[in-house]
């Protein structure tokens, strides 16, 4: 894209559809009088009164408590330097966005017009009790240093300069890896750091604490080295100036470990590298250009480990990863400050995630095959949907350790989930379930493992101890992608085409020919079919040679049902089996059945879709309450549709008469409690939530999910097959990495039950 494209495209961007990127939203009723007379007079005077009795019912009655300022004078705006506080505000607008998308922290944007440091924070302190906490942006140094320190010491709420701390956190949890990487110590480490500004200064601290010793390091401006012997050195920069004798920014990187650079672009030579120790480590993190570009930097030094601010590389040095989750976890105990202590936390905390096996939508955001702990993945993406939930835990630990915090969090696993609640990118459902998965892992076939994201949801289910993956498909090429990966465990691999499974091909081919002999199949029919890898796996999971069976990633469903329908026996009682789906909505868990299997269900076979849908939602811990759907509600219509599921509700009452099941009635009712107790106080869904949608035939079910999957971007566990009484279950075509690891920590809670059934 051209440059002229870009600005295009940036200003068109801030402008339209109406000029900013944040604005404020209401969180209360405000539809009739009734709303705006408790909104404002007179119902508002009570919180103004409770208040007035005591401060602290502020975080109690008013928005404070997520509430932070993004301020700035506009003096040292990204790379455009002193731009004007007006000029700063898209900056601080952005800033205020990526709070609210990555941690929902609550921004106002304040752009101060004041270079006076007096002023400037008077007028912060003025404004104040509006805020639980205070991220101050884009101010020059040395006036930072002055306006962070003061107001830190002068207020009672967390006051950090993101430009200092932010880039100080994240650079030295890439440092910490990098050095572990590299085998060497930080104690021995010999840093180089290009740039004397807020950032070099507050990151060169941050590496002490971390380790590092201070005569080990060389600062350098834009004279060239701060020496001892150097006149009008600033405080700060007298802090890191050196005894040492050199001059320049290519004397002190010969054999230096470390080169930090928060300078200017291209003002590292590739010589500069080659004159670096075994092992560099270079953070070349000036943007947008840095100060050796990233493409150059490896092709000279083979042995490098490299990090930029860009991200267009590996390693991005971004603050992202930081400000939210350290304001997310202060916020949330009430700290009255960010102190070194919670700083060091969000360190280890961050370095310690990009040791962890990494989300498959990690990998599908950043366009890569597999993030893994190495030289090109030092610290966490961005994106990465974990840092909610990690980070900030951190964050409150240390703020209640070190006496800062107002308010101690006593519940950690309480708070975690109300931090994956906060960004929608965790539930208790899959927790629950993969909780139990992990309990009792069992061993599952991945009948088409010779595809690569199969084979990547099969690591998953590993690297988590989910269960126990048996590799099926092309043996050197399930091999390949391993090694492409990064699936390095030694897992059982089979081909069932090969001479070798010969003796397995046959015996299962006996065994299949016995149950369908007379169903027109012949025992070299029976023999052949085994060549398949999922009348194969089936016979596995018959055998007991596996325990759970995953397929239908690279087939159409019915393609795959077939075999399953021929090989898998039935549960006790089932004369159908169907489908359902748990959909994880905004309103909360949903069970949609039948949504793959049965086209046009009898009122019979209705009432038995509810209870094995129902029994399917008690394995979450869920008590089932079931709507049976339909156009219309409890005899209004006396269409086929409505008279055949009257009578399936009717024959549950008679037969399960414990079941909470209710129906006709359209969802708008089944899913709105206040509608249906005043139109319909007689149903036996009345106080209840209902959790389980039942559909009248398969194509209200399947469209029914799958608007919900587009439109509401619910995430959607299946279709789980129910009634076979072994633990086979199918994708549908081309399903997600995610949702192939849901479906088979899925497959193995389903793998425990029935074990658990036949030792009673």
């Amino acid at each position: 894209m051209s440059d002229s494209r870009k600005r295009h495209e940036a200003l068109v961007y801030h402008a339209k559809p109406k000029p900013g990127k944040i604005e404020v939203i209401p969180t209360k009723k405000y539809a009739t009088q009734h709303d705006l007379a408790l909104a404002y007079s007179p119902g508002v005077a009570e919180p103004c009164l409770e208040i007035a009795k005591d401060k602290n019912n502020v975080y109690k009655y008013t928005s404070k408590g997520n509430l932070v300022a993004v301020i700035s004078n506009g003096t040292a705006v990204l790379g455009l330097g002193d731009i004007g506080a007006e000029a700063s505000k898209p900056v601080m607008e952005g800033k205020g966005l990526l709070f609210k998308i990555f941690a929902d922290i609550d921004v106002f944007d304040i752009e101060v017009d004041t270079k006076d440091i007096e002023r400037f924070i008077d007028t912060v302190k003025a404004i104040a009790p509006t805020f639980g906490g205070i991220n101050l942006e884009d101010i020059k140094a040395p006036e930072a240093f002055e306006i962070e320190r003061r107001l830190k010491e002068e207020l009672d709420i967390p006051v950090m300069h993101d430009d200092q701390h932010g880039t100080a956190i994240i650079s030295a949890a890439a440092l910490k890896n990098a050095i572990d990487i590299s085998g060497k110590d930080i104690s021995n480490v010999k840093i180089v750091v290009s740039g004397a500004g807020a950032a070099a200064i507050s990151c060169t601290r941050l590496y002490l604490k971390l380790g590092a010793k201070r005569e080990n390091v060389v600062m350098c401006d834009s004279k060239g080295v701060i020496r001892k012997d150097r006149d009008n050195l600033t405080s700060q920069k007298a802090e890191f100036a050196t005894h040492r004798d050199l001059n320049t920014l290519e004397e002190a990187m010969q054999n230096s470990d470390v080169f930090i650079g928060l300078s200017m672009g291209n003002v590292v030579s590739p010589e500069m590298l080659l004159s670096m120790a075994k092992n560099p480590i270079v953070f070349a993190m000036a943007n947008p250009i840095p100060e050796i570009e990233y493409n150059l930097a490896v092709a000279t030094r083979e042995d490098i480990i490299m990090a930029t601010g860009r991200s267009d590389n590996p390693n991005q040095v971004n603050n992202v990863l930081g400000f939210p989750f350290i304001f997310r976890g202060a916020l949330d105990v009430r700290a009255t400050k960010i102190n070194e202590e919670m700083k060091m936390a969000a360190v280890h905390a961050l370095a310690d995630l990009a040791k962890k096996s990494v989300p498959e939508q990690v990998n599908i955001v950043y366009d890569e095959v597999s993030l893994t702990y190495g030289k090109e993945y030092i610290i966490p993406k961005p994106f990465d949907p974990r840092l909610i939930y990690e980070i900030p835990p951190a964050i409150a630990k240390a703020a209640i350790e070190s006496g800062v915090a107002l308010e101690p969090i006593t519940d950690w696993d309480k708070y975690r989930e109300e931090l994956m609640e906060r960004s929608g990118s965790g539930n208790k459902e899959i927790r629950l379930l993969h909780n139990r998965a992990k309990g009792n892992p069992k061993s599952i076939v991945f009948a088409e493992a010779d595809h690569l994201d199969v084979l990547k949801a099969a690591q998953r289910v590993y690297e988590e101890g989910l269960g126990k993956p048996i590799l099926l498909g092309r043996k050197e090429l399930i091999l390949e992608l391993k090694e492409e990966i990064g699936f390095t465990a030694d897992v059982p691999i089979i081909d069932p085409k090969t001479d070798e499974e010969d003796e397995r091909r046959n015996r299962f081919g006996e065994v299949y020919w016995k149950n369908r002999q007379r169903k027109g199949r012949t025992l070299s029919e029976a023999k052949k079919l085994m060549r398949e890898r999922n009348y194969f796996a089936a016979m596995m999971v018959n055998q007991g040679e596996a325990d759970a069976l995953i397929t239908g990633y690279s087939r159409p469903y019915p393609s795959v049902v077939k075999p399953m329908l021929e090989l898998v026996e039935k549960d006790k009682g089932v004369s159908r089996i169907a489908a359902c789906n748990l959909m994880l909505t905004k309103q909360g868990p949903l069970f949609l059945a039948d949504t793959t299997i049965n086209e046009n269900p009898s009122s019979k076979d209705l009432a038995k879709i509810a209870q094995m849908t129902g029994n399917f939602a008690s394995m979450f811990g869920m008590k089932p309450n079931i709507a049976m759907l339909s156009f219309s509600n409890f005899g209004s219509s006396n269409s086929e549709t409505s008279k055949k599921i009257r009578e399936a509700v009717a024959y549950t009452h008679r037969h399960f008469p414990n079941t909470v099941i209710d129906g006709e009635i359209q969802a708008d009712f089944a899913l709105n409690p206040e509608m249906l107790a005043k139109e319909f106080p007689f149903s036996k869904l009345n106080g209840k939530k209902v959790n389980v949608l039942i559909f009248p035939n398969l194509e209200s079910a399947n469209i029914t999910y799958k608007l919900l999957k587009q439109v509401d971007k619910a995430e959607s566990i299946g279709p789980v097959i129910l009634g076979f009484d072994k633990p086979v279950h199918i994708l549908q075509l081309g399903a997600s990495v995610d949702e192939m690891v849901n479906m088979a920590a899925l497959a193995v809670v389903d793998a425990q039950q029935k074990e658990k059934r036949k030792k009673r």
